[in-house]
């Protein structure tokens, strides 16, 4: 993690916070770019919130927008402005009502240097701590040219700088889209950028792409606007998160189970489950996930592809009771919708459940519909890769399944994570005697023995039970096998 500062002046968004290694360093000018509706104004009115919350003066230039818009802004997330001072640049008509003050004026009526001067003023009278500038577009269009622009943005950093004060303008990128002036002249810039999807909600991130003198988390980091303002979801870095913890055997309450697995899981590793759809994938997780509270720990449960009501249901059915798992707190049950979920939020909420709820177990059911969310194959396996390290090194033991395309013979996955897992289980359809059967092995245990046999296993009241290793058989996994014996064990259902 980034360090922090104690004499920055922060921004009072956590995520952004962290990103920046403790907020800005007061005295400086910053510039926060994007285009319209990223979310410059929301970060920027929080930014001066902060200031006026720590009995700082707080000034808000609006070159764009007007006093009522702003204020308006703020209501939609139910803020109170009263301590921060807005100063607005109207229409010249708004000039004629005797009701206006005579510090309002319009800024692309007036000379460049007129309206920087009437800044000035307005900075005198009130002589802030923070400023926001909003914003550089009206500035950059009323210098005309790239040299007097600059030398404008040189004389606000300058001015501004003598006198201590922490400001963040903002660009809104409408006027040129290239220019780079401001970059060169402010300590520390953020870009804030809005992707619109083929589905689903917009996406937004933002990356800092520069701050002299201070380390930050470089890349692109999720965040969203939400009624209260803007949350951050920094990017995963499993490196910072180890944390010791006793790494034993974790047991089922199935015998057959836990010999297949060389005696149960390991805490701290990762189980994937692969096999086509209706072969138990979700059932074989809830077992983990009711072990685990049974021994008295708690568990999270990430649900992309069923509806949780109707998983609670079927639940039931097997001996489950999920419902009352939730009802104790020893459950984190969430329905994950891929469509409007960013891969960043999932990460934030996976390690909510892990340090704030506790849980030691848990599951995300499927990647499937997790890899939904990602813009791309490549882009699934390096969250996955960070997600995975992060829970193991926090002692979390993670149950994943993906649903293999086909019912019998070559199956293909979306995509490959089998070397991210520590475990690897596989199931299977496979025909004998007239009827559709299915087989369990495990194909993968980095820690320690596993049984190399394929077991049958069935699906009743009791959940997942496992019958006897199929030796007489050959080629089950490819779903036709063929008898190489006198003799044939299968496990039937009882009555």
């Amino acid at each position: 993690m980034v360090a922090e500062r104690a004499e920055d002046a922060k921004i009072g968004i956590n995520g952004l916070d962290d990103i920046l290694g403790g907020g800005l360093e007061r005295g400086r000018t910053y510039l926060l770019e994007g285009a319209p509706g990223a979310g410059k104004t929301t970060i920027a009115m929080q930014f001066l919130m902060q200031g006026a919350a720590a009995d700082e003066s707080c000034l808000y230039v609006t070159l764009s927008e007007t006093e009522d818009e702003l204020l308006a802004t703020a209501r939609s997330h139910g803020w109170d402005m009263s301590g921060i001072e807005i100063y607005e640049l109207v229409p010249p008509e708004n000039l004629l009502d005797e009701d206006q003050q005579q510090s309002l004026l319009y800024s692309s009526d007036l000379e460049l240097g007129e309206t920087t001067r009437r800044i000035f003023e307005a900075f005198e009278r009130i002589k802030p701590r923070r400023v926001v500038l909003d914003s550089l577009s009206e500035i950059r269009l009323l210098a005309q040219s790239s040299l007097r622009y600059r030398r404008q943005v040189l004389a606000l950093k300058h001015y501004f700088s003598r006198s201590g004060v922490t400001v963040l303008m903002l660009d809104d990128l409408t006027s040129d889209v290239n220019d780079k002036t401001v970059h060169s002249i402010a300590h520390g810039v953020v870009r804030l950028d809005e992707l619109a999807p083929e589905y689903g909600g917009d996406r937004r991130r933002l990356r800092v792409t520069k701050y002299r003198g201070r380390r930050f988390r470089g890349g692109y980091h999720d965040f969203a606007i939400e009624t209260g303002g803007v949350r951050v979801f920094p990017r995963l870095v499993s490196a910072e998160h180890r944390h010791p913890f006793d790494r034993d055997m974790l047991t089922t309450d199935s015998a057959e189970l836990n010999g297949l697995l060389g005696g149960g899981v390991d805490r701290g590793s990762s189980l994937l489950v692969l096999g086509p759809a209706g072969t138990g994938k979700s059932i074989l997780a809830l077992t983990f996930v009711k072990t685990a509270v049974e021994r008295g720990e708690t568990a999270a449960m990430f649900v992309f592809d069923e509806e949780v009501g109707m998983l609670i249901q079927r639940s039931l059915g097997l001996g489950i009771d999920l419902q009352a798992m939730v009802d104790s707190k020893k459950l984190v049950l969430e329905q994950i919708d891929a469509a409007e979920l960013t891969p960043g939020e999932f990460s934030e909420r996976v390690r909510q459940c892990v340090e704030v709820a506790g849980a030691r177990t848990v599951v995300v059911d499927s990647l499937n519909g997790y890899q939904a969310s990602m813009p791309g194959e490549q882009a699934l396996i390096l969250h996955m890769h960070e997600l995975l390290q992060y829970l193991n090194r926090r002692g979390a033991t993670t149950i994943l399944t993906v649903a293999q395309h086909g019912l019998v013979g070559d199956m293909r996955s979306p995509v490959d994570v089998t070397y991210l897992a520590d475990t690897v289980i596989l199931l299977r359809y496979f025909e004998a005697a007239g009827r559709v059967r299915r087989a369990i092995s495990v194909v993968k245990k980095r820690m320690g023995f596993h049984e190399d046999t394929i077991r049958e296993y069935q699906i009743g009241g009791r959940g997942m039970t496992l019958g006897e290793p199929l030796t007489k058989f050959q080629g089950v996994l490819r779903g036709v096998p063929t008898l190489v014996g006198d003799a044939v064990l299968l496990k039937r259902e009882s009555a």
